[in-house]
Parts: C-alpha cells; sequence; structure tokens
C-alpha cells in the first residue's frame, strides 16, 4: 500500500516551530510519512508568519509553490497570517483549508471534509475570545539535542506595532503538570536541554495566578537527566533581583538573557507602549550581571519606527553601545494594518530603515567579537550538538558562545570540558578537549 506523505513549510518563530512539530506528530498517528517541503507530497502544511509583510510574502509564495509541486495535493494554510487575515487568505486559489491559531489539533479532520467536496474550507475562529491553553504537544523533538518546550500562548500586552496579540490571542498557560511531563518525554528521549518558550513567556501563570514562570523553572531543574534550561524572550521588568537570585540557585540554569530593547530612546519606547524606560532597561542588565558575571545578553532592535529622528536613532546606537549586548535580531519596522502604529504620522523611509540597519549591525558585529574575546582561555562545558560539513563538531557554551572542534571522537550529544580560544573576525570560538 502506498503511503501518505505530507510536507510541511515552517515560517517565523520558534513557537511556529513547535507548532508544526505537534502537528507532524499528528501526521505520523495517522500513519502519513514526513518528507521535505520540496518533495512530492499528498498534504501540504504552510505554518505562516505574519510579523512583517514579509511573512506574509513568504507564505503566499509557499502555498503557491507546494501547488506546482502536485497539483492534486490538499494544501492547508495554518497560523498567524491566516488568523489575521483569512480574506486575504482565502483569495488565494490554490489554499484548499485555511486555519488558524486554534483548533489545529483537528487538522486531519478538516482535510477529511475538505475531501469529500472538493470545496475550501475556513476554520478561523475569534482567537481573542480564547481562553484555554490549546492541546498541541511533542513527544521527540525533531532535533538532535535542544528540545523547544511551549508554555503559553497570546500576549496582553498590545504593543503599538504588534500584530502577534491578534494573531495568537490573550495569555493562556500551559498546566504546569504538562510541561513537566513533556520536559520528561525528552529527556527520556536523549535530549539533554530544553529551551520554554511561548509568545510572552514572562506572563506565564498571570491568569490564575497559581504559579509564575520562575516557580516554573525551578520544578523543571528538579527532572533527572536534564542538563540544561533556557529561556525565550523575557521583557526587563520581569527580572528582579528577587527573581534572578533564584535562578541564580538553579544547577541547570543557563546564563543566557534575551531581553525585549526593540529601541534605546525612551520617546520611541513611550511611542511603541513599551513598558519600560532605557534607566530601567539598564537597571536589569546590572542586577543581572552581578548574579551571572558572564551572562550573555541578546535582544531584539527596530529600526524606523513612525516618527523615528535621527536624533532618536542615535540614542538607540549609543544605548545598545553603553549595554554591550552579544547578540542583537535588527529588524526594521513593517506597518500591519489594524495595529495601531500603522496610522501613526511621520512613517520612515524604507532607505533610511535600510541605513539604519546595516550601522546597527556594524555595531552588533564590533559587540559579539568583544563577547567572545571576553571569553578566550576559559575552560566552559559545550553540548555538542552535530557535526558540520567540514567535518568539525559544533556545540554551546551554556553563556550560548557556538564552539567548534575538530576531532575524531564521536561527540554530538556529549557534554565536554573545553579550552576555548578566539580567532580573529570568526562567530565562534575554537575549542580543545580539556
Amino acid at each position: 500500500m502506498k503511503s501518505k506523505k505530507v510536507g510541511f513549510m515552517t515560517l517565523g518563530c520558534k513557537v511556529n516551530s513547535y507548532d508544526s512539530e505537534a502537528l507532524m506528530e499528528i501526521f505520523e498517528s495517522d500513519g502519513f510519512e514526513i518528507v521535505e517541503f520540496s518533495e512530492i507530497a499528498d498534504v501540504y502544511v504552510v505554518n505562516t508568519c505574519t510579523v512583517t509583510h514579509l511573512g506574509d510574502r513568504k507564505s503566499r509564495n509557499a502555498l503557491r509553490k507546494a501547488r506546482r509541486l502536485n497539483p492534486a495535493a490538499v494544501i492547508c494554510a495554518v497560523g498567524c497570517y491566516v488568523q489575521v487575515a483569512p480574506e486575504e487568505v482565502e483569495k488565494i486559489e490554490e489554499v484548499d483549508l485555511l486555519i488558524g491559531t486554534k483548533n489545529r489539533a483537528q487538522i486531519l479532520e478538516y482535510i477529511k471534509a475538505y475531501q469529500m467536496d472538493q470545496q475550501q474550507h475556513a476554520f478561523v475562529s475569534d482567537i481573542m475570545a480564547e481562553k484555554v491553553f490549546e492541546p498541541l504537544k511533542i513527544s521527540e523533538s525533531k532535533g538532535k539535542t535542544r528540545s523547544f518546550i511551549k508554555i503559553q500562548e497570546g500576549c496582553n500586552r498590545f504593543c503599538t506595532y504588534c500584530i502577534i496579540p491578534y494573531a495568537r490571542g490573550p495569555v493562556r498557560s500551559r498546566d504546569l503538570s504538562d510541561v513537566l511531563d513533556e520536559v520528561k518525554r525528552v529527556v527520556a528521549a536523549g535530549h539533554q536541554e530544553v529551551v520554554l518558550t511561548g509568545i510572552h513567556i514572562a506572563s506565564y501563570g498571570i491568569e490564575n495566578k497559581a504559579t509564575d514562570l520562575v516557580e516554573l523553572i525551578e520544578a523543571v531543574d528538579q527532572i533527572d537527566g536534564l542538563e540544561r534550561i533556557r529561556l525565550g524572550s523575557l521583557e526587563p521588568a520581569f527580572l528582579t533581583a528577587e527573581r534572578i537570585g533564584r535562578l541564580k540557585k538553579l544547577k541547570h540554569f543557563c546564563p543566557h538573557f534575551h531581553l525585549s530593547l526593540q529601541s534605546g530612546s525612551d520617546s520611541v519606547l513611550k511611542r511603541m507602549k513599551r513598558r519600560y524606560t532605557t534607566l530601567e532597561y539598564k537597571k536589569t542588565v546590572t542586577l543581572i550581571k552581578s548574579f551571572f558575571p558572564d551572562a550573555a545578553l541578546t535582544t531584539d532592535v527596530m529600526v524606523g519606527f513612525p516618527g523615528e529622528t535621527n536624533q532618536e536613532f542615535e540614542e538607540t546606537l549609543a544605548f545598545v553601545d553603553e549595554i554591550g549586548f552579544y547578540q542583537m535580531h535588527i529588524f526594521k519596522y513593517s506597518k500591519r494594518a489594524g495595529t495601531p502604529a500603522a496610522d501613526y504620522p511621520d512613517q520612515v523611509d524604507e532607505a533610511v530603515k535600510n541605513d539604519r540597519a546595516q550601522r546597527l549591525s556594524l555595531c552588533q558585529n564590533r559587540m559579539e567579537q568583544a563577547f567572545l574575546k571576553k571569553n578566550h582561555g576559559r575552560k566552559l562545558a559545550v553540548l555538542f550538538e552535530q557535526k558540520q560539513e567540514d567535518g568539525v563538531f559544533e556545540g554551546h557554551t551554556q553563556n550560548y558562545i557556538p564552539v567548534r572542534i575538530a576531532t575524531d571522537q564521536k561527540i554530538n550529544g556529549k557534554i565536554l570540558e573545553v579550552t576555548v580560544s578566539y580567532e580573529e573576525h570568526l562567530n565562534y570560538l575554537s575549542g580543545t578537549i580539556f
């Protein structure tokens, strides 16, 4: 009997990647074989992104590519772009099924409904009315050593530029026992590191106040066989001295903090409706460094927010330089219909955005080299993840520095003590097994 095949294309964030893995397991349980998106398949699932116009465009292109690959396949558009713009996605003639950011666990039922009448079906509900975490879960991560664990969904912040609350709905936290069960499963499958992820993980537990993010991390830290815990993006206000002190006491917590910034100008932060000032942000960084002197600090920075002046951009440039981030995700403001900032006056010219992004990128490169150089000569524990095409193994330290080492030993999946060395202009450290 011919096996059924499904191909996945996942766009956007780590949460989308997790959701796709959960959907893959649903298909596998029904006898489907997971194949590359570029292969001929019976079903194609495009897990869409809508953070920027580029995400929308990539989603549309992937859906049309799927139809070209197999005109007889069932084409499923899933996720954020579908949720916020269902009428737009419905007009894409290649699309057979539309599923937003809810009811994805019923995807096999929806495919059968389409196969009955061969008519386009849309399953997009009012996500803003949702109050329960969708029961998507994984039993074994597709990765080699690191597994992403989704702990919450949604965001209540409504920053003026961001479409995500409209795509993902309000905060819904995953039950603590369910999170712990999933971590135990992936550890039993051989994963030594987990990354706790979500749309706004600092909001974990706010609906019922029965628990919070730090309590969850403390519980995960007790799981036998787990060696490392990482966190997704955090807002600076969450990290009080009390909370950081509790994280410091944990055996497996990795000192890598991704602190969302967006802008280093207080006037821009105010227009964005971010809930902190640069002074408050700096105080959080000082606290982190007092507990974790070797912590890696990474962040997101937006350029070209409506009305951003040259002076405000210079303030951002000076601020990120003062903080000394290890890495920055730099992106250009993208107007999203339905958000307040889309109607703000003084939209910034694209050429200006490009120039500012380039200047920030040069700053990021310099800061990255400085952080790598600071770690030169240290003996660090490295979790080796995979062998590269050139035969060299690559892994990461606890503070998320990539380390590459040439060896004939089979070290993937192992944590080894390594003496690391800085080499000019590389974006990793070289290592010698200690």
